[in-house]
């Protein structure tokens, strides 16, 4: 199979946008991927729309993105609806890859955008609620809870707001890893605390403002362990990608030393595995099949986006990618081998919870992080010498773990 590349890629900054239109920020991201690679809306032969809020919170149920595209220039050309929770950007991605390989078009759009602010909060938050089977969802929530047995829960560590009930099932797999493995409340904040301070760096995130580890302990709480800055925002934004072969590089006459070349693309589903089969976990699994795929290894990657809806996210997905050995995650936060400056890279953007959360756009936003990165544009978020980086975007939840995970490599 020939390589495939991304030779355009953008984003809005991510964050409230009260004042704007879904469509709005849609053209936005659009309008800058086409000016990043160089081409025109007439140049695309195929496109994949990612969008969760669309139906829930705008009441567009059907034909979200041709009625989207159709407003900021795209039409004729096939489009495609992608709903996959929180991956659905990256599935998005992932399926105009496969395009290219068919052979069905040269050149191909990824896009992703979201509406998530409404006055209707609760509204919003039930999209989350609605990620995975809703039919079993008070079987679920007790099910999951349980993984958090065994650890003490401190007074004054429960919010009294209302916040979606995924949340206390993320709390819960925390608690679940405190047990194992000791990982500790600190070492999680520390994910925070590091996050927060590479969101200084990224004009695209929702929130810039640093926070130590103490100030992110001493913020509200969620539910334990679990504070309000370890916990990704509801968000606005939209993300676009211009994805090319060989060919369609030359048919738009792209700058190829801006290009960047998709290494390796997998996506899997959950497995009925149990909780004390991490080595099964979708996301371990796919992050294998890509460095089989990209013929490299963990040591060989300089810098990674993973999905940290919240700060657990980060710790269990860096042991997932195996940078370090199972339960070996918040030790190493603790240590700042993921920050700026340390061994590995991780989050640079600021990640979810300080980027922003658009559902639809955050793979796709993560993957304009690392593009950025491997051009050398990232400003005071650089991380030097990059030549392999990667992905790992999660969506949903079926049995213990995403019911839809992607893992991308990146090289130059």
């Amino acid at each position: 199979m020939g390589n495939i590349y991304i030779a355009g890629i953008a984003m809005t900054v991510f964050g409230r946008h009260l004042e704007r239109t879904l469509e709005d920020l849609a053209r936005e991201a659009l309008q800058g991927a086409l000016k990043d690679a160089g081409c025109a809306a007439d140049d695309l032969g195929i496109a994949f729309y990612a969008g969760m809020t669309n139906g829930p919170l705008q009441g567009q149920i059907a034909i979200p993105g041709q009625v989207v595209l159709s407003k900021i220039g795209i039409a004729s050309i096939p489009i495609f609806n992608i709903e996959n929770a929180c991956a659905s950007g990256s599935s998005a991605f992932h399926l105009a890859i496969q395009s290219l390989r068919a052979g069905s078009a040269d050149v191909a759009l990824a896009i992703g955008a979201e509406k998530m602010n409404i006055p209707d909060k609760q509204k919003a938050f039930a999209l989350f609620d609605a990620g995975w089977d809703v039919s079993q969802a008070e079987a679920n929530h007790e099910i999951l809870k349980k993984l958090g047995e065994g650890v003490d829960i401190p007074a004054g560590s429960e919010s009294d707001k209302p916040y979606s009930k995924f949340m206390a099932i993320y709390a819960a797999l925390c608690r679940h890893h405190m047990r194992i493995y000791g990982t500790t409340q600190r070492q999680i904040a520390a994910v925070s605390a590091k996050n927060h301070q590479h969101s200084v760096h990224n004009p695209f995130s929702q929130f810039r403002k640093p926070f130590t580890v103490d100030e992110v302990l001493a913020a509200p709480p969620i539910t334990y362990p679990l504070t309000l800055p370890m916990c990704a925002p509801l968000s606005d934004g939209a993300a676009a990608a211009i994805l090319c072969t060989e060919e369609g590089l030359r048919r738009i006459g792209a700058d190829r030393s801006r290009c960047v070349r998709v290494a390796a693309s997998v996506m899997r589903s959950f497995s009925h595995r149990s909780i004390d089969q991490p080595q099964q976990g979708a996301a371990h699994l796919a992050a294998q099949q890509a460095y089989e795929q990209a013929g490299i290894g963990p040591d060989d990657i300089g810098v990674a986006e993973v999905h940290d809806a919240s700060a657990m996210g980060e710790i269990i997905q860096v042991e997932n990618l195996g940078f370090v050995p199972f339960g070996e995650g918040g030790p190493a936060a603790g240590r700042g081998e993921f920050t700026l400056g340390g061994r590995l890279p991780v989050n640079p953007s600021g990640g979810l919870e300080s980027k922003g959360h658009p559902l639809g756009a955050t793979g796709i936003g993560q993957l304009f992080e690392l593009t950025t990165q491997l051009r050398g544009e990232a400003g005071g978020r650089q991380v030097p010498g990059v030549r392999h980086a990667i992905q790992e975007n999660g969506g949903g939840l079926l049995g213990i773990e995403e019911a839809a995970v992607a893992v991308t490599i990146l090289s130059r």
